[in-house]
């Protein structure tokens, strides 16, 4: 065989090894990609994309291998406490989600960051909530289901709402079962639905009094400071005036003095 003949059938070889790889990386990327994730049940959805079912699993933690394709996810009836930041960050097609009858009481700050684009429902109906974060559910847009939770209403739930973009009816779903202050009397309410209630009044109250104290504060520094002033001031001219009395009169003056007193 000629050089120039074992030459290409050794390039023909190579090329076709490479071309193997990468194919099968190809298949293997595209595997992890829109794989079902484990313990969970899969299926294609009439709209294209997965459907996750992971519900009644005794799941304690949100998985991390969805496959990217997803776009319904159901992970209800399982006993998560806690939605960590970003999440769902790679799954830029999912369109509901169901986290309800877990035993959420904590959702990070960017807890469904990446969702704002795609997420038309959010179910977290039936958990521990107590707190609204607001910064959880930055950028989402979506109908959320936020019933039968612990809510606690406070000035700080109060200052959190309008900062939020979900779909106005989602915040309907907010009952408050304990408040502060008490005696405001919105247990069993759902607060977006009591307009006249206002949460930070006893906080505004406060406000007003400690700004009243420092103001006395600076109030009763500056007469304290004018006083100083002037007693200071005051001492400082009888000593001037002492020094000025205790000095020797002038020889001339003394002699007119004398010279008008003996024409008087």
């Amino acid at each position: 065989m000629s050089l120039p003949a074992d030459w290409l059938l050794r390039r023909s070889v190579v090329m076709c090894l490479l071309l193997h790889s990468l194919v099968l990386m190809t298949f293997c990327f595209h595997h992890a990609a829109t794989s079902c994730s484990k313990s969970c049940y899969c299926s294609e959805s009439d709209s294209g994309g997965k459907t996750v079912r992971c519900s009644n699993l005794q799941l304690t933690e949100i998985p991390l291998d969805f496959p990217n394709d997803t776009r319904r996810v159901y992970l209800d009836f399982n006993l998560i406490t806690a939605v960590p930041a970003n999440a769902f960050l790679g799954l830029p097609y999912l369109v509901e989600l169901d986290l309800s009858h877990n035993e959420l009481s904590q959702l990070e700050p960017g807890a469904f960051r990446g969702l704002g684009a795609s997420l038309q429902f959010m179910d977290l109906s039936s958990n521990k909530l107590v707190t609204f974060n607001a910064e959880a559910f930055e950028g989402l847009r979506a109908r959320a289901n936020l019933s039968n939770n612990p809510w606690h209403c406070d000035c700080n739930m109060q200052m959190a709402m309008p900062r939020v973009d979900l779909e106005p009816a989602s915040l309907t779903g907010i009952v408050c079962q304990t408040s502060d202050p008490e005696e405001i009397g919105v247990e069993g309410l759902a607060f977006l639905l009591a307009p006249d209630i206002d949460l930070c009044v006893v906080m505004k109250r406060t406000t007003d009094v400690a700004m009243l104290v420092v103001m006395f504060g600076w109030f009763t520094m500056v007469i304290s400071y004018l006083v100083y002033y002037v007693r200071a001031n005051q001492e400082d001219a009888r000593r001037h005036l002492e020094y000025l009395k205790s000095l020797p009169s002038r020889p001339g003056k003394s002699e007119e003095s004398s010279t008008i007193s003996t024409v008087v």
